[in-house]
């Protein structure tokens, strides 16, 4: 018998007919795939354990087979070789390599949701090339989406998405809020927990045309807010039809602009009242404060922020106007540190609105912008903090409601709101009604109270 020592595998020979197998697999997918079994392909195609076992090989086998023609395509090769190359004495002759050489491919990390792989650039190349050519990897590697990301200096992160996680809001399951002040309104495009959390981000901006689903982030916000000792207080002027379901949760509700206009005031006496309290006790913030001398959070949400801003060319109207304008930036500019947060919707957010949108705009952090109607708002909204997602935001069709890209500090994602009824406004607000905050200098300012 031969001693295990002596014998030496072909790894040259072993490599090469897996390849070999690989590549007939591959190639032949189309031939193959439809003829197997339904419960085979309805697990490899939906199965939580499927993705793994069959559509991740296939996909890295797909991406290692098209990698280099794609880059070629894209143009995201490099030709190392000079550019003239000496013949016989005094003779040159200019020509490029026949083989371009394509940025090195890293190991691709298996997801629940797809994989992600690092691409290690060449001398010269910029993220920009990669992020402007994402298309052409998501239609080469037939995934759902492909996002490009700058980790770090030289390398870039490619995120394949396989399967849309945002198609059925329906059927997501509900995810406990990680701490007070926070909410898990729906779900992000890699499959985690969509998470608004006012104490790293005080102020937010929602934006979307009528049927784009912002109605129905705002319920799911005011539901999940709904639950926690928070005092919310809401400002709908077109009559309290979108607000006005969760009044029984509501600590004020304002339904016009002459309701509004005293509402925002005794907000911002409450305010003063606050920063007194912190300057006695020597504090830069309600949270610093004993729990138990802590004031309740105040979360104002003002749907439709242009019947605020909009004058109606009356002298009355332009003085509502604006003192409306004021109150909402004194509120901005004053309420993250005393526990006061405010979250502006709007169907159109731009400078037609005057000088004080925009000076506002610049103290809401957190910027959520659904379907739009123009280039404008997706500008307004995201353009300051991430300009990649306004082409992103534009890109929303008509029929993905709810779904919205929201970007903080930069970062940009795209996300899904839980998907709330009208039926069920009512009933969590009948259920939360127990829990809401009694606040009498609101209730004396002029607001509507459940």
């Amino acid at each position: 018998m031969m001693p295990w020592d002596l014998i030496v595998l072909p790894w040259d020979w072993i490599l090469t007919v897996v390849g070999v197998v690989g590549a007939f697999v591959l190639m032949s997918q189309w031939w193959w795939q439809p003829r197997l079994p339904v419960w085979v392909q309805r697990v490899a195609k939906d199965g939580p354990w499927g993705w793994y076992f069959f559509g991740y090989p296939l996909t890295v086998c797909r991406m290692l087979a098209t990698w280099r023609r794609l880059c070629q395509t894209a143009d995201l090769c490099v030709v190392r070789r000079p550019r003239y190359t000496m013949i016989g004495k005094d003779q040159m002759v200019r020509g490029a390599s026949v083989r371009p050489l394509p940025p090195r491919l890293g190991l691709p990390m298996v997801t629940a949701t797809g994989l992600t792989v690092r691409v290690h650039l060449h001398p010269g190349q910029t993220p920009k090339q990669f992020i402007m050519n994402a298309d052409v990897f998501t239609h080469g590697w037939r995934v759902h989406s492909v996002r490009v990301l700058s980790v770090r200096r030289g390398e870039v992160l490619i995120i394949a998405t396989v399967r849309n996680p945002l198609a059925d809001s329906s059927t997501w399951a509900r995810f406990p809020a990680p701490r007070l002040l926070s909410a898990v309104i729906g779900r992000t495009e890699d499959g985690s927990p969509w998470v608004v959390d006012f104490r790293s981000v005080p102020h937010w901006l929602i934006a979307g045309a009528t049927q784009s689903g912002k109605s129905t982030l705002l319920s799911a916000l005011v539901t999940e807010l709904g639950a926690q000792p928070v005092a919310l207080v809401a400002i709908d002027c077109k009559g309290g039809m979108e607000l006005g379901l969760f009044a029984r949760r509501l600590s004020a509700l304002a339904t016009s602009r002459e309701e509004a206009v005293p509402l925002l005031s005794g907000v911002l006496s409450e305010l003063e009242d606050r920063m007194a309290a912190c300057r006695s006790a020597g504090v830069r913030s309600v949270w610093d404060l004993p729990e138990h001398d802590r004031p309740v959070p105040i979360v104002v949400i003002v749907d439709e922020v242009a019947e605020l801003y909009l004058s109606g060319g009356t002298m009355l109207g332009r003085k509502d106007a604006m003192e409306s304008s004021t109150l909402l930036l004194r509120i901005g500019q004053l309420g993250a540190a005393l526990g006061v947060h405010l979250v502006i919707a709007a169907q159109r957010f731009g400078s037609e609105l005057g000088p004080g949108a925009t000076a506002l705009r610049a103290q809401l952090g957190g910027r959520v912008c659904h379907r739009v109607n123009d280039e404008m708002t997706a500008e307004m909204v995201l353009g300051d903090l991430s300009p990649d997602a306004v082409v992103v935001a534009q890109t929303i069709a008509e029929d993905e409601r709810g779904v919205a890209v929201t970007t903080v500090g930069g970062a940009w994602m795209r996300a899904r709101s839980s998907l709330v009824t009208p039926a069920d406004a009512r009933r969590w607000a009948e259920h939360n009604s127990g829990r809401t905050p009694v606040l009498p200098g609101l209730m004396a300012s002029g607001g509507d109270t459940a």
